[in-house]
């Protein structure tokens, strides 16, 4: 593995050639916005956020970050528990074949 070089007095995070995604920021978040977006029926409002971290989701600072770019690499755990707040549950599925 390489070595991780220190970024603004910090570790970068590691990368890893599994999990690449094109744009500046993890295409979880994108998914997630979706999946609110399909759940409330409309674009997302701050209301909307309210609800999600009164039912267990994440602080809404945290998702606001999220759907306003600011975090390019979200924490696994609170992707799920804004899903799961929301009332879904992630799922494992075979990855398409590149070729």
């Amino acid at each position: 593995m390489a070595k991780r070089t220190k970024r603004n007095g910090y570790r970068a995070p590691p990368t890893y050639r599994a999990y690449v995604f094109p744009g500046e920021q993890d295409p979880a978040i994108d998914q997630l916005r979706t999946l609110a977006e399909k759940h409330f029926g409309h674009s997302l409002k701050h209301g909307d956020l309210v609800e999600i971290n009164r039912d267990g989701g994440p602080s809404i600072g945290c998702m606001d970050a999220w759907f306003r770019r600011k975090t390019k690499r979200p924490n696994h755990a609170t992707l799920e528990a804004a899903g799961r707040a929301m009332g879904y549950e992630r799922t494992w599925k075979r990855m398409r074949s590149n070729q």
